[in-house]
C-alpha cells in the first residue's frame, strides 16, 4: 500500500494536518512534508514547478498524494510531471488555477477563482502587514462553515510566523498561488482522483472543483454541505472516511 503524503496550504503548516491525521484509517502511513519556505523548510524560487521539484526528495518512491488549497497545485504538478511518483491523487479545495481571469491573450477566461482584484489587494497588504494579511486570509478560508469558529482557532493554531526571517518566503508562496495555471495539463493526468470540496467554500468556489471532475480523466466529487475550504478540520471523519474508501478501495 502507498503512503499518503498530505500537502497544507499556504502560510500553514504540517502542524494542520495534526488532528486530522489521528481520524485517518490506522493502515494508513501518512507523511506530512513542508512546503518551501514553510516550518523549517528551504525557500525556492516562487514557480510552481520548483516548489514541486523541492518537495520531490522528501516523498517515497510512489505515494498517495492529498494536497489542500496551494497543496492541491503543488499535488496536481507533480501528478501531472511524475506521473510515475504519485498512484493516487486527492484535492481538498483543489482548483487548476486560483485566482479568476478574462479571456485575453488567446486564453480561456477563468471565472471559478478568487477576484482577480482581491488577490491582488492580499499582495500588496502582505508586503505592508503580514500578520494581518494572514489573519485575513485565515478568516476568509473559515467564512461560510458552519464550525467556522474552531476551524479559525485550528487555522490559527497552525499558521506560519510571518516575523521579517520568513515573509519574504510566504510572499514567494503567495505569487505561486496568484500566478499557476495548471489548465492545460488536467486532460494529460490519468490517475484516478478525489476531489474533498466545501459547498460553501469562499475562497475557492465548488464550481472549481466541478470543473476539475469534469475534465480531468478518472476523478469522482464529494461535496461537504456547511464546509467552507477546510473541510478536514470541519468535518474530519467524513472527510476520512472518504480518503479511507478511496485509497484503500
Amino acid at each position: 500500500m502507498s503512503p499518503l503524503v498530505l500537502l497544507h496550504g499556504w502560510a500553514l503548516t504540517p502542524a494542520v494536518w495534526a488532528s486530522f491525521a489521528h481520524a485517518l484509517p490506522a493502515t494508513l502511513e501518512v507523511r506530512t512534508p513542508a512546503l518551501p519556505g514553510h516550518a523549517l523548510a528551504p525557500a525556492v524560487a516562487p514557480v510552481l514547478t520548483a516548489w514541486t521539484d523541492a518537495l520531490l526528495p522528501q516523498l517515497p518512491g510512489e505515494a498517495v498524494v492529498c494536497g489542500w488549497s496551494l497543496g492541491a497545485l503543488v499535488a496536481l504538478d507533480l501528478a501531472a510531471r511524475y506521473p510515475e511518483r504519485v498512484t493516487r491523487l486527492i484535492l481538498i479545495g483543489g482548483t487548476p488555477r486560483f485566482v479568476s481571469t478574462a479571456a485575453c491573450d488567446g486564453g480561456e477566461a477563468w471565472q471559478h477563482g478568487l477576484d482577480a482584484k482581491v488577490a491582488q489587494d492580499f499582495i500588496t497588504r502582505f508586503g505592508h502587514d503580514p500578520a494581518a494579511t494572514m489573519q485575513r486570509f485565515i478568516a476568509l478560508q473559515a467564512l461560510g462553515d458552519g464550525r467556522r469558529r474552531s476551524v479559525t482557532t485550528s487555522l490559527a493554531a497552525a499558521s506560519s510566523d510571518t516575523g521579517p526571517e520568513h515573509a519574504g518566503a510566504l510572499a514567494a508562496g503567495l505569487q505561486v498561488l496568484t500566478t499557476t495555471d495548471l489548465r492545460p495539463a488536467i486532460a494529460h493526468i490519468a490517475q484516478p482522483t478525489l476531489l474533498l470540496h466545501g459547498e460553501g467554500d469562499a475562497l475557492m468556489p465548488v464550481a472549481a472543483a466541478q470543473w476539475l471532475a469534469e475534465h480531468l480523466q478518472d476523478a469522482r466529487l464529494v461535496q461537504f454541505a456547511g464546509c467552507g475550504h477546510a473541510p478536514f478540520l470541519s468535518q474530519p471523519a467524513e472527510c476520512a472516511a472518504a480518503i479511507g474508501h478511496f485509497t484503500l478501495d
